[in-house]
């Protein structure tokens, strides 16, 4: 019983950790509105999650996309 609870709390542990790293990665590459284009603290989560940098060269203001 010892190894069925163990083995569902890694599981849990690893879909938490693959989920949130999902996450962040599609919030950094969606259109961002204008307020919240350079969030430092958005920006230092998201980078501590990921383990990667935001390209701002990538990622589109989400004010312009429906204005073109």
């Amino acid at each position: 019983m010892t190894i069925l609870i163990s083995l569902f709390l890694i599981g849990w542990i690893g879909a938490a950790a693959l989920g949130t790293q999902a996450y962040f990665r599609g919030e950094q590459s969606k259109p961002i509105h204008e307020r919240n284009w350079r969030s430092e603290s958005f920006e230092k989560l998201s980078e501590s999650v990921t383990s990667t940098e935001i390209d701002y060269t990538e990622r589109a203001p989400g004010y312009l996309v429906g204005q073109q």
